[in-house]
This record gives structure tokens, C-alpha cells and sequence, in this order.
């Protein structure tokens, strides 16, 4: 693999986040722009598409055996509710739900009241749920999730502790329509999935990195962007530096962006 090239006082004036553009005044990135006088700009790479009643009945899974289901995005709660509702499904009334954090258990209040359902929450990681469900290892576990699962770890310990967990794909990531991008000039390019990496050389065929810095969020982007050619400068999370923005700011100080 090449080295990273970092390229030395050069500045930095513009950084591309492949992500929708987060509300106002709740950008992690604002420091970054007040700081450094940066122009950051937010366009998503991707987006989810829900499957069709017929596409997701090709893999005969029958939500209405399982008495447990295991949510770990708001994708996979609407998803669920919306394949259910289409397909006439009447979801047991005594169904239990696992969710990975108190706002995904939150948020199925828009499908569900809470206080007639058993609602269990994790605090971010999927991991923190096994403890509860083997207190249910009876229930089937339901698990909607997208054609790129990153489920297997998760799945694996449950399945160690005599759980059963069946992952049902109910959504897809695809690229978005880019075509009204003049291009992708920018100084910093930022990833967080490998399908946003995908995204970029469907919508730029002849895409080339020259001088432009590439900044990937975890090991699967990283992963993606080497295979495609690509030299990932920035790269997060590292010790000491867990999220995308702190990975920034400590590359705009190694090349003495003040």
C-alpha cells in the first residue's frame, strides 16, 4: 500500500462531507469552519431505498414468526413497519423490541405505544443488548437490516450464547444522482462508508485524486478507497482521536493551517 502523502502547508479552503447537511447549528464541523475560515459543504454520496413487497419476499422470511426484533437504525425501524404494514402482517401484539440506543427507542413511538410493548435499549453498541436478550433466549430475533450488513460480528456472539438472530434485508444503499456537481474539487474529501466511495467513481468515472486529501471513517472505507486506487491521508478513528472532525483538525495542525 503507498504511504499517505500529506502534503506540506498546503492550505485548505474547501472540504466535501459526503453526508446530508445536518440541521443548523448542529454541524460537528463548525469549530472546524469558524476556526480555520474553511468552507465546508455537505452532499450526500448515497441514500436508502426501502425493498419492494415482491423483492423482499424472494428471500421467505416471515416477520410474523418471529416474536423479537432487533433495530439498530431508524432505516431498519421504518423499513420493518413499512414492509409489515404492505404486506397486511399483523405484528404480534406481544412482540418484544431490542434497540441499540434510547433514540432508536424513541423513535418507534411513531409506530408503536410504548407502554403496550416490552421496548429494550442498548447504549450505542450492539453488543450491550446481548445480556439482555439471553434473559430471552426463547424469542425468534428478528434483525432488518441493508444489502451491507456489517451485522456478522454482533450475530456471532449472540449466536454463542444460544440466541437466535435471523438479519432480513428490507433496504438497500445506492448511489445518489451527483450529476449536478461540476466536479469534486475540493482540498478535503470525506468518506464514512464504502458505498459512498462506490458513489463517487459511478457519478465521476474518471475521477483522479491529484492533490485532493481523502479522509475515511473506519477500516471498511479505508479498505474500499485502497482498492479503488485511492491514498486515504486521514483516517479515523485513531487513539486519541475518535471522530471525523478531530481527525481533521489534527491534520490542518500537522501541516500548520493556523
Amino acid at each position: 500500500m503507498p504511504e499517505p502523502v500529506i502534503h506540506e502547508y498546503r492550505k485548505v479552503k474547501t472540504i466535501l462531507i459526503s453526508l446530508p447537511e445536518p440541521e443548523p447549528g448542529k454541524s460537528p464541523f463548525a469549530d472546524i469552519v469558524k476556526r480555520y475560515s474553511i468552507k465546508v459543504d455537505f452532499r450526500p454520496f448515497t441514500h436508502v431505498e426501502g425493498l419492494s413487497v415482491k423483492d423482499f419476499r424472494k428471500d421467505k422470511v416471515y416477520a410474523n414468526e418471529f416474536t423479537a426484533v432487533i433495530f439498530n437504525s431508524r432505516n431498519a425501524v421504518d423499513n420493518y413497519f413499512r414492509l409489515c404494514d404492505e404486506m397486511r402482517i399483523e405484528i404480534p401484539k406481544k412482540a418484544k423490541y431490542f434497540c441499540v440506543s434510547e433514540s432508536i427507542a424513541v423513535y418507534i413511538q411513531k409506530y408503536i405505544q410504548l407502554r403496550k410493548r416490552k421496548v429494550f435499549q442498548g447504549n450505542g453498541n450492539l453488543n450491550d443488548l446481548i445480556p439482555m436478550m439471553t434473559k430471552h433466549k426463547d424469542e425468534k430475533f428478528l434483525m432488518p437490516c441493508s444489502d451491507v450488513s456489517t451485522n456478522a460480528t454482533f450475530i456471532k456472539a449472540a449466536e454463542q450464547t444460544d440466541i437466535y438472530i435471523k438479519e432480513a434485508m428490507m433496504f438497500k444503499t445506492v448511489s445518489s444522482d451527483l450529476s449536478d456537481l461540476s466536479d469534486v474539487k475540493y482540498d478535503i474529501l470525506v468518506f464514512y462508508n464504502p458505498s459512498a466511495i462506490k458513489s463517487l467513481f459511478e457519478n465521476f468515472s474518471d475521477f483522479e485524486q491529484g492533490n485532493t486529501q481523502l479522509a475515511v471513517f473506519g477500516s471498511a472505507t479505508k479498505t474500499a478507497a485502497i482498492e479503488a486506487g485511492l491514498i486515504p491521508n486521514i483516517t479515523a478513528p485513531e487513539p486519541n482521536i475518535p471522530s471525523m472532525p478531530a481527525a481533521i483538525e489534527d491534520y490542518l495542525k500537522k501541516i500548520k493551517q493556523i
